[in-house]
């Protein structure tokens, strides 16, 4: 059965890279002082961007949103609404060729203590997001914070 899994795997995609596009989720939080949660990644060739990752086989958006924010920044959210869809098409920065089509949503904590895993994210910050652009920020979490700004 083991051995089945791990075929079945590779088949799939999981562990190599892939040749098509990856749905990856990503999620802009709020804080209870309207602070917005940016991370810095070394795939991302130490630019900022908001938390995110793939979701996974039989896994819901929701469910993939809430596991990567509390896997990668150790926060409880709350899913409020989509803030938007991108494409990611060989994306300015990113370490590798990659196709992404990024889903991106508004998300809340009432957290403010954040716990980074430092395999993928070596800081974070919480930003005003108005404030936020004259940061180093990856092309798409720039998309998506504007897109906040046009509907808080």
């Amino acid at each position: 059965m083991i051995y089945y899994c791990a075929i079945l795997r590779k088949s799939r995609g999981v562990g190599r890279d892939m040749h098509y596009p990856e749905p990856i989720v990503g999620a802009l939080i709020i804080n209870s002082h309207r602070k917005i949660l940016l991370v810095k990644q070394k795939k991302w060739n130490g630019a900022y961007c908001i938390p995110g990752g793939h979701i996974e086989l039989n896994e819901s958006i929701e469910e993939a949103i809430k596991r990567e924010v509390l896997e990668e920044v150790g926060l409880l959210i709350r899913v409020i609404q989509l803030l938007g869809v991108q494409d990611g098409i060989h994306p300015l920065g990113f370490h590798k060729k990659k196709h992404f089509i990024f889903l991106d949503y508004l998300c809340e904590t009432i957290e403010t203590n954040v716990k980074i895993d430092n395999r993928e994210i070596q800081r974070f910050f919480w930003a005003d997001p108005k404030k936020a652009m004259k940061y180093n920020i990856v092309e798409s979490s720039k998309k998506t914070i504007k897109n906040f700004l046009s509907v808080s």
